[in-house]
C-alpha cells in the first residue's frame, strides 16, 4: 500500500527584505546616540551656567572685604584734615572726579589699592572718592576763591539742625559728615570680574 504524499509549503522571503531588520536597527541605534550626546551637552551647558553663576557671587562677596578695608582707612583717617588732601597711595581722591570713570578701562585702576588674593582666587582692588567739588581742600574751605562744595548731612537728632542733605550747607549744630565714594572691583578664576560701590558718610 503506497503511503500517502505530503506536501510542505515553504514560504521564501523575498530577496529585497533581506538585511531590512539590520538597517533599522542601525537607524534606531545613531537616533538613540545623537539623543544621548544632545542630553550630555545640555546638562555640561547646565553645569558651566551654574558654576559661572557660582563664581559671579563669590566675586560679589570677596568684593565685601574691599569696601570693609576702604571704610576703616577712612575711620582711621578722619579728623584733623587727614581726608581733605589726595592720596593716590591709598588708592584716595578728595574730591568727585569731572566725569564717570570708566571702569573698564584699566588706567581706571593705576592707583587703586590692590588686596591679596584671597582663598577663593579672587582679588580685589578699590578707589575712594570724596563727594567734593574741589580736590585738596578742607569740606568746608574755598580752592583759589572757589568755594568747596560736599554731599554732607548735618548731625541726626540735634534740636533746630535740620535734616536737610543740601550740597553747601556749611552751618551745622553738631559735627558733619561728608559722603565717600567706595568703588570696589574683584577680578578671579574664568575670567569673573565684578563692581560693587558704596556711599558711605564719615565725620570730619
Amino acid at each position: 500500500m503506497r503511503s500517502p504524499i505530503r506536501h510542505h509549503n515553504y514560504r521564501r522571503l523575498p530577496g529585497r527584505q533581506r538585511g531590512l531588520v539590520l538597517f533599522i536597527a542601525l537607524i534606531v541605534l545613531v537616533a538613540m546616540t545623537l539623543a544621548g550626546i544632545g542630553m550630555v551637552r545640555s546638562v555640561d551647558t547646565g553645569t558651566m551656567v551654574a558654576g559661572n553663576l557660582g563664581f559671579k557671587q563669590t566675586a560679589v562677596n570677596s568684593a565685601e572685604s574691599g569696601l570693609q578695608e576702604a571704610y576703616e582707612w577712612l575711620v582711621d583717617n578722619a579728623g584733623g584734615g587727614g581726608l581733605s588732601n589726595t592720596n593716590t597711595g591709598k588708592g584716595y581722591y578728595s574730591s568727585r572726579p569731572a566725569n564717570e570713570p570708566d571702569w573698564n578701562d584699566p588706567d581706571t585702576w593705576e592707583d587703586a589699592v590692590v588686596l591679596d588674593e584671597d582663598a577663593t582666587g579672587n582679588t580685589v582692588s578699590y578707589v575712594i572718592h570724596r563727594m567734593c567739588t574741589q580736590p585738596n581742600t578742607a569740606y568746608n574751605g574755598t580752592n583759589a576763591g572757589v568755594a568747596n562744595q560736599c554731599g554732607m548731612t548735618s548731625a541726626a537728632g540735634t534740636p533746630g539742625a535740620g535734616g536737610s542733605m543740601s550740597v553747601g550747607s556749611y552751618s551745622f549744630a553738631g559735627t558733619p559728615q561728608v559722603y565717600y565714594r567706595i568703588t570696589a572691583r574683584t577680578q578671579g578664576p574664568r575670567n569673573t570680574e565684578s563692581y560693587v560701590q558704596a556711599m558711605v558718610a564719615i565725620s570730619n
